[in-house]
């Protein structure tokens, strides 16, 4: 594992002044915890996401560094992938990853090779490099529908739970997916997808894992995640499926003149098939400002969740197999050996020329942030559980703090993810503070913010119909013109509260790509709008949008 480096952040031997804010603020978190010199501390997060004071007016307010992660890696123990473990490692580091998820592809020789193998070189970089918070999990073929990832905290039954998992409940492995023999039996297949999401609450309430976490990856590449499908994922235990990928891998599909004419960002490329839920328009099949149409849309399908007043966190990740203008090729497979009798590819060869590929290194373009209280394994599982998490692109900021405050005591508010309670017509203020970039990303570009948008919805409960897809009554509410502003900054937006439960979330962008959004200019005036095919520079676009706050409305 010599290939592994530290992040600069986490080096006390780098000058703070060669870090950028996130960089400070997380040193900062580690000389609080008196952590650097030491392994990092593998026990519960200090703050429960909702402690039991907040029963009563204002919520919880915790104080947070954020994170940032990637839960959607793939080395050479998933068989269409490429690098070795260390490289994956090696790149994160590189570009200032504090966690990541290696979330290889289920296989029978995963399962009964590859998932060990892989185990012991987590074990070896864990004791090596403990500033670099490496989980390992699995990309699960979900019954009736596409992929997940399921990753577990760090224990003695980590890699035993994901291979159980994986040969009891995994589509592929069971012909309950598309394009398998058994695909058409749907209400089986959708049933044995809920009772596996049911079989990981089990195992965390038992204590077998101290705790496991599924997110729905690339929701709308196929179409074949329908509306109620999720739902039931979420209802079967909410505490496991916390939530989706707001934004693909592969964000380099569409590099222009590199792919191909008709290449889309995250490779969103396929047209409807039988097992597409049939419910969604022709457009869902893109990506809007590299965003899935779940989350990119105002008042689609992801509001339509947050409408029932349940938190469904959001992430992006690299979903990296193969890194665009990599020069690195899969090497041969000795004699007799092949992926179902070893569980691994062979190493990668380094060919000096640049071979296909659609992504990009961890970290280096899209980056999930998580709000965390002490630095651990499991302070990040709790951390997206809480849905303190917002998202960037082209590392567009170095920070984001969200706070919605009542205006009557100012100190007691809440974060992302988190729930104000107030009364009808009290005065509540949300806060948004910003610290621009301060550093050139990997293109050579210092990337600029140029508005922050406001995403209002109401929250109207549990819905009759659930392959409900839109929330109508979730707009845009207030925009920010921000261009030129520079530092740490705070805007103050104040908010109305009637007699009706809302939530807040946000958006923004560097002002390249604008458009009205999917549902009309009078709900997004300027929202993210799709590329012409195979032309999608995603360094030219890029966004961030955080998860939501939560304003519960007491009569």
């Amino acid at each position: 594992m010599t290939e592994q480096q530290l992040p600069e952040w986490a080096d006390p031997s780098v000058s703070p002044a060669s870090l950028d804010a996130q960089g400070v603020s997380r040193r900062g978190l580690l000389r609080r915890a008196g952590l650097f010199g030491a392994a990092f501390a593998l026990g519960p997060a200090a703050v429960p996401a909702f402690a039991a004071s907040d029963r009563g007016l204002g919520g919880h307010d915790p104080r947070l560094a954020y994170l940032v992660g990637d839960h959607h890696v793939h080395s050479v123990y998933s068989h269409d992938a490429k690098y070795t473990f260390s490289q994956q490692a090696r790149a994160a580091a590189r570009y200032g990853l504090d966690w990541m998820v290696f979330n290889e592809h289920s296989n029978f020789g995963h399962a009964h090779y590859g998932a060990a193998l892989e185990h012991e070189e987590i074990l070896k970089a864990r004791a090596e490099n403990p500033r670099q918070l490496i989980f390992q999990g699995l990309e699960w073929y979900i019954p009736a529908a596409e992929h997940c990832t399921v990753f577990a905290a760090p224990g003695p039954h980590e890699v035993d739970l994901l291979t159980r998992f994986e040969l009891a409940y995994d589509g592929k492995l069971l012909g309950y997916t598309e394009g398998s023999a058994g695909a058409a039996d749907t209400a089986r297949n959708e049933a044995h997808a809920v009772k596996a999401i049911k079989w990981l609450a089990e195992q965390r309430r038992s204590g077998y894992v101290d705790d496991v976490l599924v997110l729905a990856n690339h929701p709308l590449r196929l179409g074949i995640d329908s509306p109620h499908e999720m739902r039931d994922w979420r209802d079967a235990a909410p505490e496991i499926m916390i939530g989706m990928e707001g934004a693909p891998g592969a964000q380099g599909a569409a590099i222009p003149g590199w792919r191909g004419a008709t290449s889309i960002r995250g490779e969103y490329e396929n047209k409807p098939s039988a097992q597409s839920w049939p419910g969604y328009p022709a457009d869902a099949y893109l990506t809007y400002g590299g965003f899935d149409w779940a989350t990119a849309t105002v008042g689609g399908l992801w509001d339509a969740l947050l409408a029932e007043g349940r938190l469904f966190t959001i992430t992006t990740n690299s979903d990296n197999h193969r890194t665009v203008f990599d020069t690195w090729k899969n090497g041969d497979w000795p004699a007799g050996q092949n992926f179902d009798n070893t569980g691994k590819l062979p190493d990668p060869v380094n060919t000096g020329t640049a071979q296909p590929g659609s992504d990009f290194w961890p970290g280096e373009f899209s980056r999930t942030h998580v709000g965390v209280t002490r630095y651990g394994y499991r302070a990040v599982m709790e951390g997206l559980r809480a849905g303190r998490v917002w998202l960037d692109h082209g590392h567009l900021l170095d920070g984001l703090d969200v706070r919605v405050k009542r205006d009557c005591d100012g100190g007691r508010g809440v974060t992302l993810g988190g729930r104000l309670r107030v009364r009808t017509g009290e005065r509540i203020t949300l806060y948004v503070t910003v610290t621009t970039a301060s550093r050139t990303n990997s293109q050579g570009v210092l990337p600029q913010l140029a508005h922050v948008d406001v995403i209002r919805g109401a929250v109207r409960g549990p819905v009759t119909d659930r392959d409900t897809w839109q929330a109508p009554d979730t707009k845009v509410v207030h925009t920010d013109d921000v261009s030129g502003r520079k530092g740490t900054y705070t805007l103050r937006v104040p908010l109305t509260v009637g007699d009706e439960s809302f939530y807040v979330r946000l958006r923004g962008s560097d002002g390249n790509r604008h458009g009205a959004g999917y549902l009309g200019a009078s709900i997004d005036p300027h929202g993210p709008v799709p590329h012409q095919p195979g032309n999608g520079d995603p360094w030219a676009d890029t966004w961030f949008y955080s998860n939501p706050v939560f304003v519960d409305v007491v009569r």
